[in-house]
């Protein structure tokens, strides 16, 4: 079928700049922004994105649905978008979150059930133009040559064949390093000012791992505006990992980091609004003090 109109949702730090990539390529975006936060309103506003309201009138306009918001949320939007389908109304429906292959299996049933078409993407890197590269879309699913208006501007669109499967765990083992080793540097440093080894272990890292060092200072003291749902995302790496076969702690204690830094002042910022000049002695003082208040 021909391609018109492409739902995103939600507007958040990266659906809304997909939003924009897609508008820009010549097609009609749309959203619904009930009872969504001012913030979410002003970044699909700047996208140009259409608000139809309801999600009854997005499952009815849009020829594509694009899932992206917290993982938490993912299977229960794909339910109520089950729900609120009809058959003369049959969007592909494409789930681009974070999450398990379990979860994404329980999502592929509920959505198969309706019956749209299921296809799973897995977003690698940072919203498209904000990086070196373009931002992977690795798909794995039926009808993958639908989606190909999604590649170019910013955006690698990867087909990975029919196996769904296979685009959920890229984006998971991928997440799993990266955001995994997020939490670690935020951990060894909160706990290093816990106890009182800071500078010392500051002059370390910064003369034998440079490497890592240097990552710290640049991006520790910023995580907590992202925090809250990058938590949910190590649960579903967890559990990930465990059906697997692996040990799931790993991630389980990076979730804990994450939900740490939730609790933190420092959480209250945006993407917009964090304040890029705090340095990381300042971000760890505020992240020991949270640990010590949680005591």
């Amino acid at each position: 079928m021909a391609i018109e109109t492409v739902a995103v949702i939600s507007p958040g730090d990266m659906g809304h700049v997909v939003g924009r990539v897609i508008r820009e390529k010549g097609f009609r975006v749309i959203t619904s922004l009930s009872n969504r936060s001012a913030l979410s309103c002003s970044r699909a506003e700047r996208s140009g994105m259409e608000d139809v309201e309801s999600l009854r009138a997005v499952m009815r306009e849009a020829d594509v649905v694009l899932s992206i918001m917290p993982p938490e949320c993912a299977l229960s939007f794909a339910e109520a978008a089950a729900d609120g389908v009809s058959k003369d109304d049959q969007p592909i429906f494409v789930d681009c979150n974070a999450i398990s292959l379990t979860t994404t299996q329980k999502m592929r049933n509920v959505v198969e059930v309706s019956g749209m078409n299921f296809i799973k993407i897995g977003i690698v890197g940072p919203p498209p133009g904000r990086g070196g590269l373009a931002t992977r879309f690795y798909a794995g699913g039926p009808a993958l040559d639908a989606l190909g208006f999604l590649d170019g501007d910013g955006i690698d669109y990867r087909r990975l064949g029919t196996n769904w499967g296979q685009a959920a765990a890229i984006k998971m083992c991928y997440a799993a390093l990266t955001k995994g080793t997020m939490t670690l540097h935020t951990a060894v440093l909160t706990t290093a000012e816990l106890l009182g080894v800071s500078n010392v272990l500051h002059h370390e890292l910064a003369t034998s791992q440079a490497f890592h060092w240097d990552l710290m200072n640049s991006r520790v003291p910023f995580y907590p505006a992202d925090a809250g749902r990058w938590a949910g995302e190590m649960d579903e790496i967890s559990q990930t990992f465990v059906d697997a076969g692996m040990t799931g702690n790993l991630h389980k204690g990076a979730a804990d980091v994450f939900r740490m830094l939730e609790q933190t002042p420092l959480a209250a910022e945006t993407r917009e609004s964090v304040d890029k000049s705090r340095t990381l002695d300042q971000a760890i003082t505020v992240y020991a003090e949270t640990v010590k208040r949680r005591k």
